[in-house]
């Protein structure tokens, strides 16, 4: 590496510009623009970023260098003292894999055993965990800078002493910074001094809390809004200079130009950066050991339980063929059965599907409340023979590999709605059978979105508030729209800030805070369970209500390999199962809600009436009016207006097609016969995911994995993906002799549609509850 471009090795997150996903993708693209191969994140005292961080710095084809700067207990990490309320700084970076990994440990050890204030190690504990770690002095809250500010020059030393044993020789590094703070400019040359008579080598860094020198005025209202000040308060916390954003290497040349050995100071960073090597491997081993009984093995016990499973659906199954309700013979059922459990057994899933079922199985005996499915899940028979989904996928016309896709093999996702009131007895069962150390909640970050950053940033501002909160009310109520689209969309927006500078200053400030991490909490559903001790595997951290989560967000430890689960509490069911407890107690009636007949005309009347307050999915008004002019008369048309009740269908007029072509006010007509069977339950609109698998396999040819890649690849506009998809399609249809053009059309019909498209099995699944709290 070049050390002109490479320079700096440290970056925070405390009142920082550098803080969340999108400043992130800021920071790889100003490295990129200053030619740096290498960047570093140390944020403090956490490794909240560090994925996401590693992540896009490989993708922006630099290289990743893990970091936290933590904070070191002068006594140790168990001391509550008031003496013990200022811990010193320390950076510490990944050198490799078993550096990482004793990183992790001393990231969750800070937030589990040392929290004080702040997420606090101590020298002991930095001892154990030192190997495969490269250490710097830090700032001046460093113990070796502090030290030199109390004129303690031998105390200093021993403090640099301590560290380069804790750290081996080679490993330790004393830091030296230069942001123009007259600090600094009192113990820079007695670091240099220090360097020359202990022999630890000198490292020149900067300390960066944001990108460019222009972003410091947005970092004070950063500041303000996080601390509750305002930028006229005298009294509120501020950065003394600006100077603490990313640099080019000229820059830190001109900062350290006084010192002598700044080129080796400046150079040893490249150093630093060449030995440092982590790689974020996906876990091999994601499952927890589930106990199988004696002379079974994980495939052969899930099969048994599978089919017993089966068998215990047969008898409803027989009931509903002998009464011509059922859509298919039992022998379909019985051979994708077997489909379902080879394929599940081939891509050896069969015991997440144990480790599902178990406790889900605990949850039914313990009375707790379960939903009939969620999500993609409710398309596999498997999942319904064992319970863990209540509604029958061949009935409702539900795919499995658009759960499980053979042609594209990805990990099973099982979300599981529970009563909302017993959720946590669920999680204590998982918890207490894999081992309190294997489980975790997760954490998730709250960002700042566009219209509360432009209040907070209005308010720090000093702007009024009836000023500040008319500008926010001119921007979309759309679910994450950022402040540019807003601008695109509003001409009165756009206008004032044309007009009126202290609001165009007001927007551009905005814009620079928009996105950024707000604060860290529990997320409201995900648990991840893992085979070993999760502090070997990612850091853990502690809330301020003393819950314990994973320092990283969900789709994090979905990239390492980790089995993640949602628990979800869905207040209905509570809802539901209190109201059967009433029938009973009032009526002497014993209701199961799975033997509810789903033709009940009174029902159906309710709803059609819109007599829906209360009715789950159907409540809103905008719901009831459409299901006053749609008169659904059977599930499948809740099912569909269900899935086309959002922004996008709605905006593309499907609703109106869908309730006009119900209604008889318009014509349905398919242009292919093919087409009848798979969309004559949506009145020839295509509004299922599935439908568009349906279509690809039987027009073209497309095996259902086939034709789920070509459902992702339309749902996320890959040019691309698309075309060759789009060859395959009509060589596919040409040898099933339909004609070029209508293939054509087809295909761009399905293309349009994919993007609109819904998940049936969970949009079947959930109007199945709405309508058994209608019932």
């Amino acid at each position: 590496m070049d050390s002109a471009n490479f320079v700096h090795l440290h970056l925070h997150t405390d009142y920082s510009l550098l803080d969340g996903a999108c400043a992130i993708s800021r920071l790889m693209e100003r490295a990129v623009e200053l030619k740096m191969p290498a960047v570093a994140l140390t944020d403090h005292g956490n490794l909240f970023g560090a994925m996401k961080f590693h992540k896009a710095a490989t993708q922006h084809g630099l290289k990743p260098i893990i970091g936290c700067e933590v904070y070191v207990a002068g006594t140790n990490r168990f001391d509550r003292s008031p003496e013990s309320e200022r811990p010193y700084h320390l950076v510490l970076l990944c050198e490799n894999d078993r550096g990482y990994r004793n990183l992790v440990k001393l990231a969750s050890a800070a937030y589990l055993e040392g929290y004080y204030y702040r997420p606090r190690i101590d020298k002991d504990l930095l001892a154990r965990h030192s190997e495969g770690l490269i250490a710097l002095s830090a700032c001046l809250r460093g113990e070796v800078a502090h030290a030199l500010l109390l004129e303690r020059y031998d105390a200093a030393r021993q403090a640099a002493y301590d560290l380069q044993d804790i750290f081996h020789k080679g490993n330790f590094y004393l830091e030296i910074q230069n942001q123009g703070l007259p600090e600094e400019q009192k113990i820079n040359p007695q670091l240099v001094q220090l360097s020359r008579e202990t022999g630890i080598p000198l490292v020149a860094t900067n300390d960066c809390h944001y990108l460019t020198q222009a972003d410091a005025r947005a970092q004070e209202v950063l500041v303000c809004i996080q601390t509750g000040k305002t930028l006229s308060d005298t009294n509120r916390m501020r950065f003394p200079t600006d100077q603490f954003y990313f640099k080019s290497y000229e820059e830190m040349r001109a900062a350290f130009a006084e010192i002598s050995e700044v080129q080796e100071a400046l150079s040893r960073t490249v150093e630093i950066a060449e030995r440092c090597n982590v790689h974020l491997d996906k876990e091999q081993h994601v499952f927890p050991h589930f106990e199988v009984p004696a002379g079974e093995t994980l495939d052969s016990y899930f099969e048994k339980v599978a089919r017993q499973g089966f068998e215990q659906r047969r008898q409803r199954l027989e009931q509903q063929q002998a009464e011509g309700r059922l859509r298919h013979p039992l022998k379909a059922y019985e051979e994708r059965l077997e489909q379902e459990i080879s394929l599940i057994q081939r891509m050896r899933f069969a015991g997440y599907f144990l480790i599902v079922w178990d406790f889900i199985r605990f949850a039914r005996e313990a009375g707790i409340p379960v939903g009939p499915g969620r999500g993609s899940a409710a398309g596999s028979l498997v999942s319904y023979a064992l319970r863990i989904t209540d509604i029958d996928p061949l009935q409702h016309g539900l795919l499995f590999e658009r759960f499980l896709n053979p042609e594209r093999i990805s990990f099973p996702d099982i979300d599981i709605d529970f009563c909302v009131r017993r959720r946590s007895e669920v999680i204590g069962y998982v918890t207490d059978k894999y081992g309190r150390e294997n489980v975790s909640q997760i954490i998730t970050f709250g960002t700042m979105g566009a219209k509360a950053v432009v209040r907070d940033a209005g308010r720090v501002l000093g702007m009024p508030f009836a000023e500040v909160d008319r500008i926010a009310k001119l921007i979309p109520n759309t679910l994450n729209i950022t402040l540019e689209e807003a601008l695109q969309q509003t001409p009165e927006l756009r206008q004032l800030q044309q007009r009126d500078p202290r609001i165009a200053d007001l927007l551009q400030i905005s814009m620079q805070l928009e996105g950024l991490a707000r604060h860290a909490s529990t997320h409201a559903a995900g648990v991840v369970i893992s085979p070993q001790p999760l502090q070997e595997i990612v850091p853990l951290f502690k809330s301020n209500k003393d819950e314990i989560t994973t320092q990283y967000a969900m789709d994090d430890l979905e990239k390492i390999g980790l089995l993640k689960m949602d628990f979800l509490g869905l207040t209905t069911l509570t809802v539901l199962d209190d109201a059967l407890r009433l029938i009973h107690t009032t009526r002497g009636e014993q209701l199961e809600l799975d033997a509810i007949p789903t033709d009940d005309a009174a029902t159906y009347e309710l709803l059609g009436k819109g007599l829906t307050a209360g009715i789950f999915q159907f409540e809103s008004r905008g719901m009831t009016d459409i299901l006053r002019r749609a008169h659904p008369g059977r599930l499948s048309d809740l099912t569909a207006l269900n899935a086309l009740y959002r922004p996008g269908p709605i905006q593309g007029g499907m609703i109106d097609d869908f309730i006009a072509r119900k209604s008889g006010k318009k014509q349905v007509a398919y242009d292919l016969p093919e087409l009848q069977e798979i969309l004559e339950e949506t009145y020839g609109v295509i509004v299922y995911q599935e439908q568009v698998m349906q279509i690809a396999a039987r027009v073209a040819g497309f095996s259902l994995g086939e034709a789920d890649v070509l459902r992702r690849a339309m749902g996320k506009k890959k040019p691309e993906e698309m075309a060759a998809m789009r060859e395959k399609f009509l060589a596919g249809a040409k040898q099933r002799r339909v004609p070029p053009k209508k293939a054509e059309k087809l295909f761009d019909l399905m293309a349009q549609f994919a993007g609109y498209g819904f998940n049936k099995s969970h949009s079947a699944a959930y109007a199945l509850i709405a309508y058994q709290t209608a019932f």
